[in-house]
């Protein structure tokens, strides 16, 4: 997750699922690794991004240095978790759990 000082929807993603990512299938197949956006600017070369990051917050899904897929920006509860089991599913071996 690229985040930064003052990004509001960073603040509510913290607040509607900052304690429950990781106790989720998803957090435990991909765990959030934080970077703010200054730092991935300047760090750009030791990954290998698709296009640089704008916007915050961006979930990037990285794979040995390389991004395999993003969601930028928090579009709410709702439709995060579809757009990040879409992610998953489509760019890993992420199988979303029964139930």
């Amino acid at each position: 997750m690229v985040d930064e000082p003052g990004c509001v929807w960073c603040a509510q993603w913290e607040s509607d699922l900052g304690m429950i990512y990781p106790k989720t299938p998803e957090g435990n197949f991909a765990p959030l690794k934080k970077i703010g956006l200054r730092k991935i600017r300047s760090d750009q070369l030791a990954f290998s991004l698709k296009r640089p990051v704008s916007f915050t917050p961006t979930f990037l899904l990285i794979e040995g240095g390389h991004e395999m897929a993003r969601i930028e920006g928090y579009p709410g509860e709702d439709f995060f978790w579809g757009l990040l089991e879409r992610m998953l599913t489509e760019h890993t071996t992420y199988v979303r759990p029964e139930g």
